[in-house]
């Protein structure tokens, strides 16, 4: 008896990540954006409510920010940072779970996030760079170029701001590079700025202003472990230097804390090394087919904003996708807005802030811009999805 014909078989098609696969961080209950809200609510700040139920109120509480310092490299590195690996078990009040960063996981977002309370959706800085929708232009929301009134772009009143007005001691200690940088002024303004150059002086003057008030809230800041990481790598010596000395600040820190009072360790972001080679390093400036369509790539490598031409929306997203859907999760503005990448809601006026396409990395892989983004495009270490090692970060606590 003839058997069948066998039909031809052909190689499976490639099967792009589904958006809605994603960890989308823990708006509402554990991210960064419900730390402050939490804390100033335990002090009874009006308008706030405690979203991390965890966290046990204090009447004197201090932040303390490492930029960069992601969950997965404090675990990774018990001997580089003994003490705080000891405080691992602490993480989110005594469960020894992280926080979420945030999308995208990045400097700019993240500190917005911290000190509006309000998730990126509506404080409206959704990434490292993104489309002025009144000018056109791309926004560098970190070093604020171009210009922009600071006020217009985030128009929602500080956690610090509301609790200065109720009476509770207010402060920020950090570098005075940063006392009158818009990023500051719309993020973390409320109370008194207080500049020291060192970690050491920032950390006992934050001890001191936690002590100033019976209800304190104080925030300090430490950015070279996030430094290194971008030019060397968190694999690197001059990062676990880094690692080392901040682990020794915390301590210092710790030991001064005054009565009532609780220390909280975060970070606005974890990172990662990636390769120097064309499989982990997709140059957007050089690949037509990504260019196809594109007015303005915004983001940075991990968390891409894409701006299409008028009427080519639907066309970059296919074409992102067919070219990036197994190693990013590609998604179009509104499917991104939808599976809540930036929070529960988007405000009106950040809607065209964010890309006609997002590109957000799963796999240890970037899309560089080696013409126009030179200086991001040579770092080592890279960070802005939404994977663990870049996503998850500390709230260590230590109480008087």
């Amino acid at each position: 008896m003839a058997q069948p014909a066998q039909s031809a078989v052909w190689p499976d098609e490639p099967t792009p990540l589904a958006v809605d696969t994603a960890p989308v961080p823990e708006y509402g209950t554990g991210s960064l954006a419900d730390l402050l809200p939490t804390l100033a609510a335990g002090m009874g700040v009006p308008g706030l409510t405690r979203r991390i139920p965890e966290l046990t109120p204090a009447d004197r509480n201090c932040v303390f920010l490492i930029d960069g310092l992601g969950w997965e490299q404090i675990k990774a590195h018990p001997d580089e940072a003994p003490y705080l690996t000891s405080l691992l078990g602490t993480s989110r009040g005594g469960t020894g779970r992280p926080l979420t960063a945030g999308f995208p996981a990045t400097t700019a977002t993240s500190l917005a996030s911290v000190g509006t309370g309000l998730p990126p959706g509506v404080h409206g800085l959704p990434g490292y760079t993104a489309r002025n929708p009144e000018t056109g232009e791309l926004m560098n929301q970190l070093r604020w170029k171009p210009w922009t009134p600071p006020r217009v772009w985030q128009p929602y009143p500080t956690v610090f701001q509301l609790a200065d007005e109720a009476g509770v001691h207010t402060a920020q200690v950090s570098s005075p590079t940063f006392e009158q940088t818009p990023l500051t002024k719309i993020a973390l303004s409320g109370g008194a700025f207080h500049g020291r150059l060192s970690g050491e002086e920032r950390m006992d003057l934050a001890a001191e202003q936690l002590a100033a008030g019976d209800r304190s809230l104080v925030y300090t800041y430490y950015s070279d472990v996030d430094g290194k990481g971008h030019r060397f790598g968190v694999d690197s010596d001059a990062w676990r230097g880094q690692l080392m000395y901040v682990d020794r600040l915390v301590q210092r820190l710790a030991e001064q804390l005054p009565p009532r009072a609780a220390l909280y360790v975060t970070a606005d972001h974890g990172m990662i090394d990636i390769p120097f080679d064309e499989q982990s390093r997709i140059d957007f400036d050089e690949d037509w087919e990504l260019r196809a369509g594109v007015a303005l790539l915004g983001g940075e490598g991990r968390a891409r904003h894409v701006y299409a031409v008028p009427g080519a929306q639907s066309d970059v997203l296919a074409v992102w996708r067919e070219v990036l859907g197994e190693q990013f999760w590609v998604a179009g503005r509104d499917e991104a807005i939808a599976a809540g990448w930036f929070g529960d809601r988007v405000d009106e006026r950040v809607y065209g802030r964010i890309g006609d396409v997002v590109a957000a990395a799963h796999d240890d892989v970037v899309i560089i811009a080696s013409v126009n983004e030179p200086h991001e495009s040579a770092m080592v270490g890279m960070h802005g999805s939404m994977t663990p090692v870049e996503q998850l970060v500390p709230l260590l606590e230590l109480r008087s």
